[in-house]
This record gives C-alpha cells, structure tokens and sequence, in this order.
C-alpha cells in the first residue's frame, strides 16, 4: 500500500524566509512549525521537505551546509516531538554561476522532480498527497503529480496570492503552516 504524504516546501512555510541562508543561526521556525509537523506525524502522513537551493548554484551557500541546516531542523522538530521523514533539494539553477549546478533540470520547483523521487525512494502516492508552499511554484510542482496544494501566506504567499494572473490556482490557501495542516487534516 502506497503512503499518503505531506511535501512542505523550507523556508518561507516551515521556516521564515531569511533569502539565502547560510548560517545556522538564521534559521528561524515560526512559532507553530513543530506543532504542526507532530499533528502531520501523528495523522500518519509521511512529511518531506522539499527546496530550492538556488545559493549553492549562485555559489553563496556550501552544499555541505544543506545538510547540516536539515540536520538542525530536524533536531530542533525532535524537542517539539515532531519529525521530517525525509529531505530533497534542488541545488541547480540556470543561471548559477557555479558550473556543476548551472542548468536547467527536472528537480527545481516547479518541476515536479523532488516529488517524483521522494514517491519512488519512500512509497508515496502522489495523488493521494499535498504540497504545502509559500510560492505558486510549489502548487505547480505538487498539481504537475496530482496532489493538492496549499498556498500559505507567510513567507512570499501573500505576493504570489495577489498575483492577479496566477498560472495555477491552489486547493486552498491558508496563512500559515498550522492553517494547511489543519485544512489537510479535514481533506
């Protein structure tokens, strides 16, 4: 049996929006983040983080520091008794000015490749799942598998929500984190 799943997009849902982060210290949690994540674990939903990573392209951010960053988010979720299954990002961009990360590719929201890959390694059924994002392009990622998608307004959402012609139209829209999981626990 295929795993229903909630894919929450970094910083800007999960986290605040601080631009490229590259310090531990500037990873700051909205108040309700772990709250929200435990209701997620204990409703038996996989969650996974899902990112963009542009500064590692752009060469301000060491991509050994993507992994320390989701191992501290993930001890900081542990003190609230919450967990993230599992973590993808996506540290290409087209016009990086690293070489190895400079391009265009299937796994930069909003194309659906972190998503794909998290169904294949973990077991999800991504029509049965939903996306929770700050940016239209979370919605696109998650509406190009068949998943539901949740634009919150912290982060970016209130900008990409009063975009007056949205390409893509969320399942809702909530104004924050806790808002997405309390609509998703009743969807």
């Amino acid at each position: 049996m295929r795993k229903r799943a909630v894919f929450l997009d970094r910083d800007g849902t999960l986290l605040e929006e601080a631009n490229y982060i590259a310090e531990i210290e500037r990873l700051v949690f909205f108040p309700f983040s772990a709250d929200a994540v435990r209701l997620l674990n204990r409703a038996g939903l996989v969650v996974v983080v899902i990112t963009n990573q542009a500064g590692i392209a752009r060469g301000i951010v060491d991509e050994s520091f993507v992994g320390e960053a989701h191992a501290a988010i993930s001890a900081r979720l542990a003190e609230g008794g919450a967990h993230v299954d599992a973590y993808y990002y996506c540290p290409h961009h087209p016009q990086g000015i690293v070489d190895a990360y400079r391009r265009a590719c299937d796994c930069r929201k909003p194309q659906p490749g972190m998503l794909r890959q998290a169904a294949g390694d973990l077991g999800i059924d991504l029509g049965a799942s939903f996306v929770v994002g700050d940016k239209l392009t979370d919605i696109e990622a998650g509406h190009a598998v068949g998943a539901r998608g949740v634009l919150v307004r912290t982060g970016y959402g209130r900008k990409e929500e009063a975009l007056p012609d949205r390409r893509v139209q969320p399942d809702a829209i909530a104004d924050n984190l806790m808002g997405a999981v309390s609509w998703i626990l009743q969807a």
